[in-house]
């Protein structure tokens, strides 16, 4: 069985990684929680969500996690039980956050002192204080992804970021995803009406927890704002060196045009063509090519097209 427990006289702590059917049943057996929060425990639902009852609180909310293999950030769900005496943590086995947290106070008799001889809204908040810390890290990380791309873009780099710039992009998105919700559910914990177990004086406590989660959103527009601007800067650079790829390669052709004109009239098998199988006849007509050539370089030159 999964499951691992810390018990002191004021509180009960029990985390489950990577629930199965015999975890779900066991809490069904000894704590009779409503039947669809404990199959939402089994299914990976990727979707905040807050239920209160006359003796717990039941929550969901998600919290990022990086892939070191594919290099990006996805979703990883913590489940919540809490109630009078107890907390009961789920999680899926991504973040290790809560697992780490869990054996510093099972092993650890200060902080079992620390977290444990409280109330579990206490603990409550220490959890997701941790699970909060553990995303600054990521947009820190995002944050010097952006700063290099725009470095890169203005070293003449343009081409070769733009597969980077829809890399940062789809993190910083799916980290929107992951804490959209956050504000709403602490809200919702703060405003619950089970009073005789979620005391008041422990907002305070939240409102960081509250405050914390809007740093985090403001950091996310910013960084949206950022590699938005960067994005539309990197295809302007992009669009600027086609163009004038385009206009030197307009101007060549045209230029051409005037020598392939008289090749092409000379090369013409016309009985009484002039000047041809005369002396000197390829210089002559070699001239009249350049001299023309020459004329419309003068010519764009003087219209500044080059």
């Amino acid at each position: 069985m999964r499951i691992e427990q810390i018990k002191t006289k004021q509180l009960l702590w029990i985390n489950i990684t990577k629930p199965t059917r015999k975890e779900i049943d066991y809490l069904q057996k000894n704590y009779q929680f409503h039947h669809l929060d404990l199959e939402d425990c089994l299914v990976k639902i990727q979707r905040p969500q807050f239920s209160e009852y006359h003796n717990y609180i039941f929550f969901i909310l998600t919290f990022p996690f990086y892939n070191n293999q594919t290099r990006e950030i996805v979703s990883s769900e913590v489940d919540f039980f809490i109630g009078s005496k107890y907390l009961i943590t789920i999680n899926d086995g991504l973040n290790d956050t809560v697992n780490d947290f869990f054996k510093e106070i099972k092993n650890n008799d200060y902080n079992k002192k620390q977290h444990m001889s409280s109330h579990p809204v206490n603990l409550l908040y220490a959890v997701l204080q941790r699970l909060q810390s553990h995303t600054f890290p990521m947009l820190d990380h995002v944050s010097e992804d952006i700063e290099s791309i725009e470095k890169r873009i203005f070293k003449g780099e343009e081409k070769r970021v733009v597969k980077e710039i829809l890399h940062i992009k789809r993190n910083i998105v799916n980290l929107r995803k992951i804490m959209q919700a956050h504000k709403n559910i602490i809200k919702k914990l703060m405003n619950t009406h089970t009073k005789f177990f979620m005391p008041n004086q422990i907002n305070i406590y939240f409102t960081n927890i509250l405050d914390r989660t809007k740093d985090i959103w403001d950091i996310l527009e910013t960084q949206k704002e950022n590699i938005n601007t960067f994005q539309e800067t990197n295809e302007s650079l992009i669009s600027y060196k086609l163009n004038e790829i385009m206009r030197i390669l307009t101007v060549i052709s045209v230029i051409l045009i005037p020598a392939n004109l008289i090749a092409s009239i000379f090369g013409m098998n016309a009985r009484f063509m002039p000047i041809v199988n005369q002396p000197y006849d390829f210089q002559v007509i070699l001239s009249i090519m350049l001299a023309m050539m020459l004329a419309f370089i003068l010519y764009f030159r003087k219209k500044d097209w080059l």
